[in-house]
């Protein structure tokens, strides 16, 4: 989630030439910079590099309602090059920021002309990190998007991250209380599958290893999304983040080998059964 800075440009580089390398998809931060100013497109360059990734742009999907046309997202996409583009709901972090916009009303059909404006350039709605209800699932399936991606409580507190920027104790302690708000990840995939039976549905927020994306898949996810486990060998280099790859799949592939599963769709059918939490080692 990051573009716009030189060191942000850097970091984009690593994680597309390891994306590259282990041949999994990339999606960029959210690059509303580039429409206010091209040049900064630069900083989310990386066609060159990852030439044959599924590659995301990213737009929040408030922008749609304060200027931001079906005909500015086509061209943030032929920007990026990019494969697809998410469009993505930030209620919480918009009214916990001091300068946050939260007109969201009369988003869905902004973004259903979207969709039909960019076709056949697959276009999916996701959250940040405060998860997707059945509700709004059922309100977006209509739209004509591709897919939704649950970015469910979890994993990074946008909330809490606004709380520490300064400059407004109110909006501070606001951020703070809400640090937690949202429908856990695995809930938030059980809800939108259960809306969109047939839709894909990504699975992120707090998974950072192997087994817990072989558990949203086994909860019903098509594919799974992570972002924190990458992020120091992102710093350093492209082969520190493609190693890291390499241990994430390595742990999907040992829980699939000991769930009997011998692809991933097989593993959307393995049964699952709630236990207390119990003692784990950190690797």
């Amino acid at each position: 989630m990051t573009g716009g800075t030189e060191r942000s440009h850097r970091i984009n580089r690593h994680l597309a030439e390891a994306a590259q390398a282990r041949g999994v998809a990339l999606a960029l931060g959210s690059a509303r910079t580039v429409l206010e100013d091209p040049a900064r497109a630069r900083t989310y360059g990386v066609r060159d590099v990852a030439p044959d990734v599924l590659l995301f742009a990213n737009l929040g999907a408030v922008q749609l309602r304060l200027g931001v046309t079906p005909d500015d997202c086509r061209r943030l996409v032929d920007l990026l090059q990019a494969d697809a583009l998410f469009l993505h709901l930030n209620p919480l972090q918009e009214v916990v920021q001091p300068e946050g916009d939260t007109t969201f009303g009369g988003l869905v059909e902004r973004i259903a002309a979207v969709a039909r404006a960019l076709a056949p350039t697959p276009v999916l709605v996701k959250e940040v990190g405060a998860g997707i209800s059945a509700a709004t699932a059922a309100l977006l399936r209509d739209t004509g998007i591709a897919g939704i991606e649950v970015a469910g409580a979890g994993g990074t507190s946008w909330a809490l991250i606004e709380s520490h920027r300064g400059g407004n104790a109110g909006k501070a302690r606001l951020g703070r209380v809400f640090a937690d708000w949202g429908i856990p990840t695995a809930e938030s995939i059980q809800q939108v599958r259960e809306s969109w039976t047939d839709g894909v549905v990504i699975a992120s927020g707090g998974i950072r290893d192997g087994i817990e994306s072989a558990k949203a898949l086994a909860l019903g996810a098509t594919a799974v999304a992570s972002a924190f486990p990458f992020l120091a060998g992102a710093e350093r280099s492209a082969e520190a983040v493609a190693e890291r790859i390499g241990l994430f799949v390595d742990e999907l592939r040992t829980a699939c080998f000991l769930t009997r599963s011998r692809t991933v769709a097989e593993l959307r059918h393995a049964r699952l059964r709630r236990v207390e939490p119990t003692f784990r080692v950190q690797p």
